[in-house]
């Protein structure tokens, strides 16, 4: 998101932010100043454009966020909490976006023992900039280290190769649901609809299971033009077609897959819509149309972890009902536990609920009249 603001002297500028966030309601030109002076205008809605050091600005940045620590919260009710932890960290965020850069024209930062940011910058954004820019020094850093996991890319032995994610593309980090795509019978299959594909791990999955033709969907631009990479650097370009649209495409498939968001609950950037849905909108409006897109004897396979349930943000029927409502049964499930480190870190604030999760596939089909 774009917006403009002004300093002291009246003078407008372009305040870019990746989050949902209103921004600072001012800002202040400052060359060095402690973590203490940084939080003081962060209170007052007020934003301090880091001019001095790079490193020193790193280094209060983490000054910040050490102050901003709380320690979890246990006991009361589990909705609660989950509430409770997202608001907190949205505030946390907010406070850390308050801490800026100036950016100059060509995605240079011209600030003293600043690193080369435009290649980072460029994973970003599209077109660069002919005007400077503010950005909160958190959200480069976040930019960078995403722009390094980009060209590194991530080893997937389901793929046995590699899915190359920029920022605001969801990265395939937890593979225990591609152990259950790569499962899964394909019972000779050879037209497949990947919905909400992003990164397009899963179609290129497909491909790699031998489905023939695979239309792949997203309204995500940067997941688009993701996807359509990694499928040249798979080798399974030519597998598979990309639509930029909202759940289905024209036509029907002998399988349509779909991994939504997990949560029921309101996102606070692009990036976490992957993540999070609420009233798990997508969900329904998949379930209840996917019907209308299969072949005879075709199946919809819906991945979906039971966390919702854990954190009591959906009642345990829910599914079920569901299914009943759009017409479709069950043939069978799949399930496993997941690996990832969040799931075994006791720091964690949902650890109560994480420690319980279960990641689902479910193979449906429409219910027989």
């Amino acid at each position: 998101m774009a917006d403009l603001i002004s300093d002291h002297n009246g003078v407008s500028w372009e305040w870019r932010n990746e989050s949902t966030q209103k921004p600072p309601k001012q800002v202040i030109f400052l060359r060095e100043a402690g973590a203490d002076k940084v939080l003081k205008a962060a209170y007052e809605h007020t934003a301090v454009i880091w001019q001095g050091d790079f490193h020193q600005a790193k280094q209060v940045l983490a000054a910040i966020k050490k102050r901003l620590r709380r320690p979890a919260k246990t006991g009361g009710d589990i909705q609660t909490a989950f509430h409770t932890h997202r608001m907190q960290q949205a505030q946390q965020s907010r406070i850390l976006n308050m801490l800026a850069v100036e950016i100059d024209c060509g995605f240079q930062l011209s600030l003293p023992r600043a690193p080369d940011v435009k290649a980072a910058l460029a994973d970003v954004y599209e077109t660069e900039n002919t005007r400077p820019f503010l950005l909160p020094l958190n959200q480069l850093l976040g930019f960078i280290g995403a722009h390094e996991w980009h060209k590194k890319g991530i080893d997937l032995p389901q793929l046995n190769g590699k899915i190359h994610v920029p920022f605001g593309v969801f990265s395939p980090l937890r593979g225990e649901y591609l152990d259950l795509i790569a499962q899964a019978p394909i019972n000779g299959f050879q037209t497949a609809f990947d919905i909400g594909t992003g990164s397009g791990v899963i179609a290129a999955l497909l491909a790699k299971r031998g489905i023939s033709h695979i239309t792949a969907t997203d309204t995500n631009p940067r997941a688009i033009r993701c996807a359509r990479a990694n499928f040249q650097r798979l080798g399974c370009a030519q597998q598979v077609t990309l639509t930029e649209t909202d759940l289905f495409p024209a036509g029907k498939a002998d399988l349509i897959v779909c991994n939504p968001p997990w949560l029921p609950a309101k996102p606070t950037s692009t990036i976490e819509t992957a993540l999070y849905d609420p009233d798990h909108a997508m969900l329904k409006a998949f379930l209840n149309g996917v019907s209308k897109h299969l072949n005879d004897n075709g199946e919809a396979w819906l991945v979906i972890s039971d966390l919702a349930e854990h954190l009591h943000l959906r009642n345990n029927s829910f599914l079920t009902d569901c299914f009943q409502t759009a017409s479709l049964e069950i043939i069978d499930t799949l399930h496993t536990r997941p690996a990832h480190k969040k799931a075994a870190d006791p720091a964690d604030p949902l650890a109560f609920a994480r420690s319980q999760e279960t990641t689902f596939l479910y193979r449906l089909r429409t219910c027989s009249s």
